[in-house]
């Protein structure tokens, strides 16, 4: 089954004002009024596509906070132990660790220097495909931080165990010392791991001529804002401000860092005396591709729609912080794919008798849908995201770049403590939250003034400027939790 469209495309806002815009009174022409009767206007305009603001998103799963600098420095923890990608060589008596648990690199260099944590005195497990193999290690080379190791059983690693290979685990779970030995010849230190993000300013702006703005309109407007009334403008500039605030959230949601490779100009991309470039910030899915997961989903259509990629998505978070509670914002189809998921765990659901709330009744609507559900140790809440459905915002893209589509995204609940270099001190804060420009001379969290002759006259142009200007970013702190629906 297909379903086909047939609405007729909403006319986006211009910036300039048509003639063909307007009712025209002195002709015959197909938009004027071509006989003496008067028709039956309907003044109050039809809102037929209801509430069309998309922000929200943010308030419910996180925080503002106010900053005073040019950039937001946060660090995060490291994880405890030491587990680590290897090469096994030498006939399976060396271990050089290429990548730690999270895929960072491992430099060479001088061991003492923690390029690595693994000492003489450890004792590791080494696994791969179909083999695990205990050893302990007997030296470490000071200067390329490769391991020489002996297995605790007979089984030789590069015979009946561990082949000399790549990609090879390690994990170290404890140290054995010999009677009479001195103890360790090198001390681990935790890994400093911080991150950056900067704010970038937002700006959009409303016009108007005196004129008009005291121009009677036959159009009863409305807008999101609670404007009504007959002055076009009031809707013209509710239309803005709704429209700006939206842009203050998409931007957190969608914004990447500029990488500089030369495609395109930025650094001169900023007109004005002051200069500047242009270098963008780290959106929430930047944030997600860069340090979060990603799921795929086991078909490939709608990502987490049965319980084997439910699953694997546990899996996934036990190996990570292991967060309890989690959000889902989904857009409408995978929505429902798991609605259906969980529908079919009744067994008398095949029927059509007790879907959704399984004790329905004959007089009461028949729920299909559900709120969260409870998988192994971790509850899941789903909420549907509209930005994600919508056709004129990220509606339109998944529509149109299906491969690459994002379904939905998994947020965790609840705070985590970090240490905030600008205070000094460890702070409890939400995972997910917007930092924005503020101090006591001027406060940009959304920052609004009107210039003109029209209302309060601060010059001599004969219309109203109504500016928007807002400078901020957003802190995705531990996105090792949050999981991408592609």
């Amino acid at each position: 089954m297909a379903i086909t469209s047939n609405v007729a495309p909403a006319a986006a806002p211009m910036k300039q004002t048509l003639a063909s815009a307007y009712i025209d009174f002195t002709n015959g022409s197909t938009n004027g009024w071509a006989q003496q009767y008067l028709p039956d206007l309907m003044e109050k305009e039809a809102e037929i596509f209801g509430n069309r603001t998309i922000s929200g998103f943010l308030s419910q799963v996180g925080a503002e906070e106010s900053m005073t600098a040019d950039q937001v420095v946060w660090s995060e923890q490291s994880r405890l132990h030491l587990s680590y990608t290897v090469t096994t060589a030498g006939t399976g008596t060396t271990v050089t660790p290429t990548h730690d648990a999270d895929g960072v690199a491992v430099t060479t260099g001088t061991y003492s220097s923690g390029d690595h944590g693994m000492r003489v005195g450890d004792m590791i497990i080494l696994a791969d495909a179909d083999k695990t193999v205990k050893a302990y290690i007997t030296a470490v080379n000071a200067s390329t931080g490769v391991c020489t190791v002996q297995p605790y059983t007979a089984n030789h690693l590069n015979t009946a165990g561990i082949a000399d290979a790549t990609g090879v685990k390690c994990l170290v779970f404890g140290s054995e010392y010999a009677k009479g030995n001195t103890g360790r010849d090198a001390a681990n230190k935790p890994r400093f791991k911080s991150y950056t993000n900067k704010p970038i300013i937002l700006k959009d702006k409303y016009e108007i001529s005196g004129s008009d703005a005291s121009q009677i309109g036959w159009v009863e407007v409305s807008g999101e804002d609670g404007q009504s009334g007959y002055l076009w403008y009031l809707k013209a500039e509710g239309d803005t401000r709704a429209r700006f605030t939206d842009y203050l959230e998409m931007s957190m949601i969608e914004a990447v860092k500029a990488t500089g490779d030369g495609l395109t100009d930025l650094a001169s991309a900023s007109p004005g005396t002051n200069g500047g470039a242009i270098t963008g910030t780290e959106g929430l899915f930047a944030a997600i591709e860069a340090r979060g997961n990603e799921t795929t989903g086991v078909t490939g259509v709608n990502a987490a729609t049965d319980l084997a990629e439910f699953d694997l998505i546990l899996a996934e978070f036990d190996k990570q912080g292991a967060i309890e509670e989690n959000m889902m914002f989904l857009n409408r189809g995978t929505a429902l794919a798991i609605d259906d998921m969980l529908a079919s765990m009744n067994s008398y659901g095949s029927g059509g008798t007790s879907y959704g709330v399984f004790d329905n009744e004959e007089d009461m609507a028949l729920n299909l849908g559900f709120s969260g559900f409870r998988r192994g140790s971790y509850d899941f809440y789903k909420s549907d995201w509209k930005y994600l459905n919508d056709r004129s915002t990220r509606g339109l893209i998944n529509d149109t770049d299906t491969v690459n589509a994002i379904r939905g995204v998994m947020i965790p609940a609840g705070v985590s403590s970090v240490y905030d270099q600008n205070l000094g001190k460890n702070l409890k804060r939400p995972f997910l939250h917007v930092r924005y420009r503020a101090s006591q001379t001027d406060d940009r969290k959304m920052k609004t003034w009107t210039t003109g002759s029209v209302g309060a006259t601060t010059s001599d142009l004969d219309a109203m400027e109504v500016h928007y200007l807002s400078e901020r970013c957003l802190i995705v702190q531990g996105a090792n939790n949050f999981m991408l629906m592609n």
